[in-house]
């Protein structure tokens, strides 16, 4: 059920938490069903390195965050939503400690509604309750199939894709490089030219033409990725303002809003709650 990885897919630099897990495969549940849901909470840091499946896979987290690798694209899956990866794409993944991790994989030709690409999706509290209804093992064939139906009608993309396109070019690979390691690194446009020898002027072009963002662009949004796990994780705006350089929370506020449209608070209020 589970794919090699290719060759060239793998996480890089992308910072591991100390006392992370890794495991090698994840393999897709057996059944004849067209969605086939599950969970587990690993309790520790995990991370599972690039595999695919035969089928489409959404998942999603509480208490926690998932980031996932995806070439050269970072996917943070906060709380209250989730990411869809279409079958065969090949994906790595990362989970903060104490997080509940969620998944349905869903049978390619039995299921009418599908995303091509990797996308967000948003977890509202009717589609996480199918989907956990769909992981009871007593659920007769006819309930199964209604509660089927009813995902796909609810099954909708996220209005933001909280994806961070990495550079991947040779003369700014280190900048990134050195800032997934650090979001905290503050060395400016000048610093950098004068550490990797060439002009600030090519780095300006070069994050631009990668990523379509300018340099300062690209390390805010990849600081808001940073700042959804340690919100996710508990920690308030004061310390993850502090943890990624910013002089002060306001300023923090401020950046997190322009990436995000929405303040910090109002996606550490996210997750829901089922009774």
């Amino acid at each position: 059920m589970v794919g090699a990885a290719r060759e060239g897919i793998s996480l890089g630099s992308w910072r591991r938490e100390p006392g992370t897990v890794v495991r090698h495969v994840v393999a897709a549940p057996a059944g004849g069903s067209a969605i086939v849901a599950g969970s587990e909470v690993p309790g520790v840091p995990t991370e599972w390195l690039p595999h695919s499946h035969v089928m489409h896979e959404l998942v999603w987290v509480r208490g926690g965050t998932l980031t996932s690798r995806i070439g050269n694209r970072i996917f943070t899956v906060p709380a209250g939503f989730g990411l869809w990866l279409p079958a065969g794409v090949v994906h790595g993944g990362r989970l903060t400690a104490g997080a509940e991790l969620h998944d349905a994989f869903f049978a390619p030709g039995r299921t009418p509604v599908e995303f091509a690409v990797p996308t967000s999706i948003v977890m509202t509290p009717l589609l996480e309750a199918l989907l956990l209804r769909l992981g009871r093992a007593n659920l007769d064939a006819g309930a199964r199939a209604r509660t089927e139906a009813v995902v796909f009608d609810v099954l909708d993309p996220a209005e933001r894709q909280f994806a961070l396109e990495l550079p991947g070019d040779p003369r700014i690979d280190p900048i990134a490089e050195a800032l997934l390691d650090d979001p905290a690194d503050d060395r400016g446009l000048q610093e950098w030219a004068a550490v990797l020898g060439i002009s600030d002027r090519t780095i300006t072009r070069a994050f631009r033409s990668a990523t379509g963002l300018s340099f300062a662009q690209w390390r805010q949004a990849l600081r808001v990725h940073e700042a959804l796990v340690r919100l996710s994780e508990g920690a308030d705006v004061r310390e993850v303002s502090a943890r990624l350089g910013y002089s002060q929370p306001s300023t923090f506020i401020a950046a997190f809003r322009r990436v995000m449209n929405v303040t910090p608070g109002a996606m550490s209020g996210i997750p829901y709650r089922l009774s």
